[in-house]
């Protein structure tokens, strides 16, 4: 659904007057439309470019807005009418493109307006015709009055601002004015005889215009004819009576809102003198409340002296303790300073135990080496004394056995032989 915020015309969404005023700028372009390629940059709700779709070629509606253009889409559907989302300011389409340009209340919505008018003079083909509105910045400044600037408008013009403007990017630029007026119509009944247009004052002045609505050429042209149209809801009368008829229904509402205030107000009167009796009685409890408050003050400025006192004995107590804690602390430091040297110093002996400890030790060790050696060499001397003394006994035994053979004894008695010792 398309927001409604008075600055995009959504049909049946809209005062008549509003809506009228958004139509009749189209009906004025409907008449350059025929056969042509038209452009509707800032088409909105899409309605205006059905309007120029029934006399012209092709037409197609440009809008940044998703949600506008997915309303159009959907609301508007012929075979020479298409919508694109795309900015204004960067067109997707191709130089000199379409003989008729429509930018409806869209150059007041821009801060880059310059960018705007650069891309429609681009677009924009030649002998084709570029039309362009927004609202006179003096008429509605005044008309605002203290609700303020239009916060949807980045930059409003004055007739001479938008001329100077648009000269700076259209050679050849048509200024019109567009008022909502009252009219009386005299039209016949039966068909045929045309109705003509009266117009009393012909050259209105612009500084007092509703709203400026300028043709732009590229090529000089002659400027299209004004428009008086005069739509069926335009019927002054009628707008009077049904205005009279809701400024009635307005007053009635009003009357019956008063009767309401009035009957509140007598509800509220009565609860006011409700209120002042409960007060009178409420101001006779606050008295009797202030006499016990006064009572409870003195009270209070008793415990307090009480207090303060017992504070100053308490902090007398307090820098005792800290005097006492200050000697302890003294106290424990040089208590640790000397458990500090007592440390060093032991640790200084003990690393010296340690050190001859170590000494002894490897001292012990080479000891048991010498002895293992020493216990070696005993063990391989008596293998070899061992060894030695069988060798003897074994030599022994072969020494009797020579001796006593009779071969040695008879080469003894011949003086023949080793001598063998002395014999038995």
């Amino acid at each position: 659904m398309v927001e409604f915020t008075g600055e995009r015309a959504i049909p049946g969404r809209i005062e008549p007057d509003l809506w009228n005023e958004h139509l009749a700028r189209y009906m004025f372009a409907l008449r350059r439309a025929q056969g042509r390629r038209v452009l509707d940059a800032g088409c909105g709700a899409g309605y205006g470019a059905a309007v120029l779709a029934e006399r012209a070629r092709w037409v197609c509606g440009v809008d940044v807005a998703a949600e506008a253009v997915e309303f159009a889409r959907s609301h508007y559907q012929r075979d020479n009418l298409s919508f694109v989302r795309a900015s204004a300011t960067a067109l997707p389409f191709p130089d000199a493109g379409f003989d008729l340009i429509v930018a409806f209340e869209v150059i007041e919505h821009l801060a880059d307006w310059r960018g705007l008018l650069a891309e429609l003079r681009r677009v924009l083909a030649p002998g084709g015709e570029c039309l362009i509105s927004t609202p006179n910045r003096l008429y509605y400044a005044e008309a605002r009055g203290a609700s303020g600037p239009n916060p949807y408008h980045h930059r409003e013009f004055n007739w001479q601002e938008l001329h100077t403007e648009l000269a700076a990017f259209f050679p050849f630029v048509s200024l019109y004015v567009q008022n909502h007026q009252a009219a009386i119509a005299i039209v016949p009944v039966e068909p045929g005889p045309a109705v003509e247009s009266a117009i009393e004052q012909a050259h209105p002045d612009p500084a007092e215009a509703h709203f400026l609505l300028a043709v732009c050429r590229l090529e000089e042209g002659a400027a299209p004819a004004g428009l008086v149209w005069m739509p069926r809801a335009a019927n002054l009368l009628r707008e009077r009576e049904q205005h009279i008829a809701a400024l009635e229904q307005e007053l009635s509402q009003k009357d019956a809102w008063l009767e309401e205030a009035r009957r509140e107000k007598q509800e509220l009167l009565e609860m006011y003198r409700a209120q002042t009796v409960e007060l009178e009685r409420s101001n006779r409890w606050a008295a009797s409340l202030d006499q016990e408050l006064a009572a409870a003050r003195e009270r209070i400025a008793e415990l307090q002296r009480e207090l303060a006192e017992q504070q100053e004995a308490a902090r007398r107590a307090v820098a005792g303790y800290e005097e006492k804690v200050a000697e302890l602390e003294r106290e424990l430091a040089e208590r640790t300073q000397w458990a500090r040297q007592v440390e060093e110093q032991l640790g200084a002996e003990l690393n010296a135990a340690r050190a001859e400890l170590e000494a002894r030790s490897r001292e012990l060790a080479e000891c048991v080496r010498l002895l293992d050696r020493a216990e070696a060499t005993v063990v391989e001397r008596t293998k070899w004394a061992q060894r030695l003394d069988a060798q003897v006994r074994e030599l022994e035994a072969r020494l009797a056995a020579v001796r006593a053979s009779r071969w040695v004894r008879l080469g003894r008695a011949f003086g023949l032989g080793p001598a063998l010792g002395e014999e038995e």
